[in-house]
């Protein structure tokens, strides 16, 4: 019987120390990471359809407090804020105006609705309404 609580115990110990490193890991590496679109709800096109030459990346500055980033094939920066879970993306900055097919619009629509943020279990940065995903991210290495 004591085997078994020490064996139990130590498997606990194990699991709640592996879930705060990685949970830590995540914040820290959020600052410092760019991040490519794999995922956006709310369209009619296919993703691939959107965004068939590149993917829109984003990166945070928390010095600044700006998202940089392309919208596919535009760049542009946009002020933040985040509290806890929740983000506020402000406006777009001024971008260059080349034409980019719906992908583009689309992306800068769904990025004024977001209002919360997260990493999930797999590294994945979620955009979301409420709790709901509304854009998802890899981290890409640069």
């Amino acid at each position: 019987m004591k085997k078994n609580y020490i064996l139990i115990s130590t498997i606990l110990v194990m699991v709640i120390g592996s879930c705060t490193s990685t949970k830590n890991a995540s914040k820290n590496d959020f600052y410092n990471s760019l991040w490519e679109l794999e995922y956006i709800s709310g369209t009619r096109i296919a993703f691939n359809g959107l965004y068939p030459n590149r993917k829109p990346v984003i990166s945070f500055n928390k010095t600044t407090g700006k998202i940089t980033g392309n919208n596919s094939c535009n760049g542009y920066t946009a002020d933040f804020t985040i509290k806890g879970d929740s983000i506020d993306i402000g406006e777009p900055g001024p971008t260059t105006m080349m034409f980019c097919g719906d992908g583009e619009q689309q992306f800068l629509i769904m990025m004024k609705k977001i209002n919360t943020i997260g990493i999930d279990k797999e590294g994945k940065l979620n955009l979301m309404i409420g709790e709901i995903p509304m854009m998802r991210y890899r981290k890409i290495t640069q």
